[in-house]
């Protein structure tokens, strides 16, 4: 597929994908004659687990290896095991947790928001 339906697939732009290639998340494996990236059917996965990343804080270099680890079936680099990778991930989730937690007050708060009476119209 060429990167338009891959963006439209995914829900990603044509900028963020193109990035995601440039800085090796997402290399484009083929390239027309005419120089236009093609990906196939498991690209669409890849950028899914991205975007799953994102919001957690993940740096480039952090997805890279959370992606060679999932999908690229490579080792878990040196000194390191899935248990630390685990517990990372949890902790990141949990901020993100108590931030939408904190959120969630915020919007109460506003839609509980009443406007002072004013006295002096009387």
């Amino acid at each position: 597929m060429h990167i338009g339906e891959l963006a439209e697939r995914t829900g990603l732009s044509l900028r963020t994908i193109r990035h995601y290639d440039e800085v090796g998340l997402l290399p484009a494996r083929m390239r027309t004659q005419g120089g236009f990236r093609v990906y196939e059917e498991d690209d669409v996965e890849r950028l899914q687990l991205i975007k799953r990343m994102k919001p957690m804080g993940y740096s480039l270099e952090e997805m890279a290896e959370i992606l060679g680890l999932l999908l690229d079936a490579s080792p878990i680099p040196h000194g390191a095991d899935l248990g630390e990778f685990i517990a990372e991930a949890e902790r990141r989730r949990d901020k993100l947790a108590r931030n939408l937690a904190q959120a969630e007050e915020l919007v109460a708060l506003l839609r509980g928001w009443e406007p002072p009476r004013d006295e002096s119209a009387g």
